[in-house]
């Protein structure tokens, strides 16, 4: 059985992505920031598939969180993790104009949703290299979950469009590093997602969703994440590696 590493797992998409992936028999690894006892009830569900689930509490945005996380994530794949899903994200804590915009601010966004996404995925790939290089035969991908704000504005809350732009860069650079390996690196962009991130501006949403905001006029749901990753861990784009699958109910396409 194969271990995938779902950071952000216990909840929102995240908690989409881990039930898809634990459907099709995936040992999972799920990272969270709350304590352990907090989030019994979303691990417990994930184990009545079952499959194996470890908890890896700890702050992707700092090394002593990585490492942490990172011990967990080997002893659970006895060695290298087959895949490893860049999920975990945090939202500016105030939404602010650009103009306005405060250096903590970004820090503490680009840091969780950028810098700790490259750096653990920079760790985890090394491990997948050497796996790869004991045994041909070894199998191992990367799945980095984005947003349509890597290149859909929101002035109001610009340290998030970079972060999630800067992960999109992150994604073309590791596909081309690890091509030679047969690892292949992909990325997700959801739109307007129904989590408790974006439980404030819901109303917002449900307005401009009815006024055709999307091509399918509705919230996207994290279980719709949760089937594109689990369609790209079971092997199914075997020629594909660097690109971008859009869950956004049609939203960015151009229109008139």
């Amino acid at each position: 059985m194969k271990t995938a590493l779902v950071t952000g797992g216990s909840r929102g998409i995240g908690f989409g992505i881990a039930q898809a992936l634990a459907a099709e028999g995936w040992n999972l690894v799920i990272n969270g920031m709350r304590p352990e006892e907090s989030v019994a009830e979303p691990l417990a569900a994930l184990r009545e598939k079952g499959v194996k689930v470890a908890y890896a509490p700890g702050d992707i945005g700092s090394t002593g969180g990585r490492e942490k996380i990172l011990s967990v994530a080997r002893e659970a794949a006895g060695g290298a993790l087959n895949l490893l899903v860049n999920n975990a994200g945090v939202a500016p804590k105030q939404r602010l104009d650009i103009l306005d915009t405060t250096e903590e601010s970004y820090d503490f966004v680009v840091d969780t949703n950028l810098k700790g996404a490259f750096f653990l995925t920079q760790a985890v790939a090394n491990d997948m290299v050497a796996a790869k290089k004991a045994d041909a035969s070894f199998s191992g991908a990367i799945v980095n979950v984005s947003s349509i704000s890597a290149t859909v504005i929101s002035v109001n809350r610009g340290e998030y469009c970079v972060a999630k732009a800067g992960l999109s860069m992150v994604t073309s650079l590791f596909a081309a590093r690890l091509g030679e390996y047969e690892i292949p690196v992909y990325e997700i962009r959801p739109g307007v997602t129904k989590t408790d991130m974006t439980a404030g501006v819901s109303e917002k949403y449900d307005k401009l969703i009815a006024d055709g905001l999307c091509v399918t006029r509705r919230w996207g749901l994290p279980d719709d994440i949760g089937k594109a990753v689990a369609g790209l861990a079971r092997g199914d784009f075997p020629y594909s590696t660097g690109q971008v699958i859009m869950v956004d109910g049609g939203l960015t396409l151009p229109r008139l």
